[in-house]
């Protein structure tokens, strides 16, 4: 597929400013599967070695062993549930001791729930919280810092298209998403000047095993508009490197991100909730 075709279908919403260099060394949360592990293999293929860090060790470990055999990068895989209470700074810490110097930060580490919020894990509920908002807001605050004082760095957040409206049955998730969406392109100008992007990455349905883990079924959208995980980190990968702010995969999604701006919201609530209820 030619350059120009492949900007089209992933033409992203506002652009910053291209970088000059790749990225080094990414920290990649969430790396065990679905997005996280397309990413991690996005950046291999580049040459760009890698910090995989995901709860499930023995998936992890697989991701790592044919990462580090296939592209010849070097890859460490660190074992940790991010929901935990410190466990971003602790991460932060372990990398720091042992001299892994980390020049691009993907946070992608997430969790969804589905259902009547008043019947919902209240539990589960803090832990999407944790892993969808604190641990994203936590090691970025700490890296960024780190990317300012030595004048390079690349951030990417992996947001979502449900971040761009209220979310009945995933009411909860969507508003996590809302967060990282707006956090990111708030950063992402008070960076605007420097040589460090930050970008978020928002895509619509994925075809992942995140919606079994949510407890969801397949809606009639979201096996009509599902991209694969490849596409999806494709997109973000060279959204990434060109700078740009949003990148939204697909023009589906894109169409309908442009048609949400003029929508109303009482409207945008009530195709959300029979979009979500349709499972």
């Amino acid at each position: 597929m030619c350059k120009q075709f492949q900007r089209l279908l992933y033409v992203p919403v506002g652009t910053g400013r291209p970088m000059d260099d790749r990225p080094g060394r990414a920290l990649i949360t969430g790396g065990s599967g679905g997005i996280g592990a397309a990413l991690a293999e996005e950046f291999a293929r580049h040459g760009t070695d890698l910090v995989l860090v995901a709860r499930r060790e023995e998936r992890l470990r697989e991701v790592g062993t044919r990462l580090r055999d296939e592209f010849g990068v070097d890859v460490t895989v660190v074992v940790r549930d991010l929901a935990d209470p410190g466990a971003a700074e602790n991460l932060y810490d372990t990398l720091d001791d042992r001299d892994l110097r980390v020049d691009t930060l993907v946070n992608n580490v997430g969790i969804g729930t589905y259902g009547p919020f008043h019947r919902s894990d209240a539990e589960r509920e803090l832990d999407q919280l944790k892993l969808n908002v604190v641990a994203p807001v936590t090691l970025s605050r700490l890296y960024l810092e780190d990317f300012v004082a030595s004048g390079r760095g690349w951030v990417l957040n992996v947001g979502s298209m449900a971040g761009f409206q209220p979310g009945p049955y995933m009411a909860t998730y969507y508003a996590s998403k809302a967060y990282v969406n707006n956090f990111s392109q708030g950063v992402a100008e008070e960076l605007r000047e420097t040589d460090i992007t930050v970008t978020v990455l928002c895509p619509g349905p994925v075809d992942t095993e995140f919606q079994d883990r949510a407890g969801m079924g397949d809606s009639e959208i979201g096996s009509r508009f599902a991209h694969t995980p490849e596409a999806v980190a494709r997109a973000g990968y060279e959204g990434l490197l060109d700078g740009d702010r949003v990148v939204i995969p697909g023009l589906a999604m894109k169409g309908l991100y442009y048609l949400g701006r003029l929508t109303p919201l009482f409207l945008q609530r009530r195709l959300a909730r029979w979009a979500n209820s349709d499972r």
